[in-house]
C-alpha cells in the first residue's frame, strides 16, 4: 500500500512524465512537418515517447486503488 507522500510524489512525476511525452509529439510532428527530417534524431524522439509512454502506464496502474473483494 502506498503511503500519502508516495501517492503525491507519483502524481507529480506522471504530470512531468505527461508534459515531456505532450512535448515530444510536437517535436516529432514539426521535424516531420519541416523536411528534410533527420530520420535517426526523429528514431530517438519516438523511442524516448514510448518509452515515456509505458512509464506513465506503470505509475497509473501503481495509483489505482487495489481491488478488495
Amino acid at each position: 500500500m502506498l503511503t500519502q507522500e508516495q501517492i503525491a510524489a507519483n502524481r507529480a512525476t506522471l504530470q512531468e512524465l505527461r508534459i515531456e511525452h505532450h512535448d515530444l509529439g510536437q517535436v516529432i510532428d514539426h521535424l516531420m512537418q519541416n523536411p528534410p527530417p533527420d530520420d535517426l534524431l526523429v528514431r530517438r524522439l519516438k523511442k524516448r515517447k514510448l518509452l515515456l509512454k509505458d512509464r506513465i502506464a506503470l505509475l497509473e496502474h501503481l495509483s489505482e486503488p487495489e481491488d478488495r473483494a
